[in-house]
């Protein structure tokens, strides 16, 4: 006899069969892997804050290689989109940029930042004029965008009139520029943290739907009342400050931070790409983490000069 009929009671149980549900994803609604990105982002701060209490040039040389790594990202971001960004004094603009600023203090800065435009520009000169343009203007956003604003981080380590250290802090005492730029990164993760609990939770109001629709202005709320705490106590107990400098340095950072993170999205959603890279778990690329630092690293600083005396 040929093969056995299936029986139309089974037939009809094996159509209605629903089929089979794929395993829920861990990652949580922002589509990111938690578990991954909080010991990423554990690891940095702790390399970050380490070398910034204990070696200060350790401290600019991480600060560095994070730069390199972000401009790296813009440039093969840009170059998947038709701009050849000039690569070779762009790359020697971030690294002397930081450097600049920890042993030459702000003016040395400007001057990095004004040499590696003009390499940028003598570069693209020597090269073919088709979309000259728009590489030259490329090479000098992605200079100011990345290396010079995130150098603002390496100039309260400068030693104005005296000899800024290349070894341990001298007596082993951790002066108060470097608790300043403790500070602004502590204000920075206060401000993606609580942005990111009371948003998830609460968020209802997108403050920019076109460009971060997951961005709340619940979350926003959330970011400023928990990086006001922890602005007031940082400056309280740490730089001995009235409690109103926290609140000053809270808004300030926030603000900055949130702009900064707006102003990568908006510069994704042009190049059409979700994240810069996917080197670092649970976060993408560097540039997903440097875009708030980047905008929050001169606010701080003018902040600071501006309270220094109160």
């Amino acid at each position: 006899m040929g093969q056995a009929q299936q029986a139309p009671g089974a037939r009809a149980r094996s159509q209605t069969r629903k089929p089979r549900q794929p395993r829920p994803n861990p990652t949580p609604g922002a589509g990111r892997n938690l578990p991954a990105a909080t010991a990423v982002g554990l690891a940095m701060l702790f390399a970050v804050l380490g070398g910034l209490l204990f070696l200060p040039l350790g401290f600019v040389a991480v600060t560095t290689t994070f730069a390199v790594f972000g401009v790296w990202e813009i440039f093969r971001a840009l170059e998947a989109n038709g701009t050849r960004l000039p690569i070779v004094p762009v790359m020697v603009g971030t690294v002397a940029m930081p450097f600049a600023a920890y042993f030459g203090g702000l003016e040395s800065l400007l001057f990095a930042m004004l040499a590696s435009s003009v390499a940028v520009l003598l570069w693209r000169s020597i090269e073919s004029a088709t979309g000259s343009a728009r590489s030259i203007f490329a090479g000098v956003f992605t200079l100011a965008w990345v290396p010079f604003l995130i150098s603002f981080a390496a100039l309260p380590l400068h030693v104005a009139g005296g000899v800024t250290p290349v070894g341990l802090w001298p007596g082993g005492t951790v002066p108060e520029g470097a608790w300043q730029v403790a500070i602004l990164l502590l204000l920075v993760v206060s401000n993606d943290t609580f942005g990111y609990i009371v948003g998830a939770s609460l968020g209802k109001h997108p403050m920019a739907p076109k460009i971060s629709p997951k961005k709340s202005w619940e979350g926003f709320a959330g970011s400023i009342a928990g990086a006001m705490l922890i602005g007031i106590l940082a400056c309280t107990f740490v730089l001995g400050k009235p409690w109103w400098v926290g609140v000053v340095l809270a808004v300030g950072m926030v603000a900055s931070a949130t702009a900064g993170d707006l102003a990568e999205s908006m510069v994704k959603r042009e190049l059409g790409i979700k994240d810069m890279s996917s080197i670092l778990p649970g976060h993408g690329g560097v540039m997903d983490r440097l875009d708030s630092i980047v905008f929050a690293s001169p606010v701080a600083y003018l902040l600071f000069v501006f309270v220094s005396g109160a």
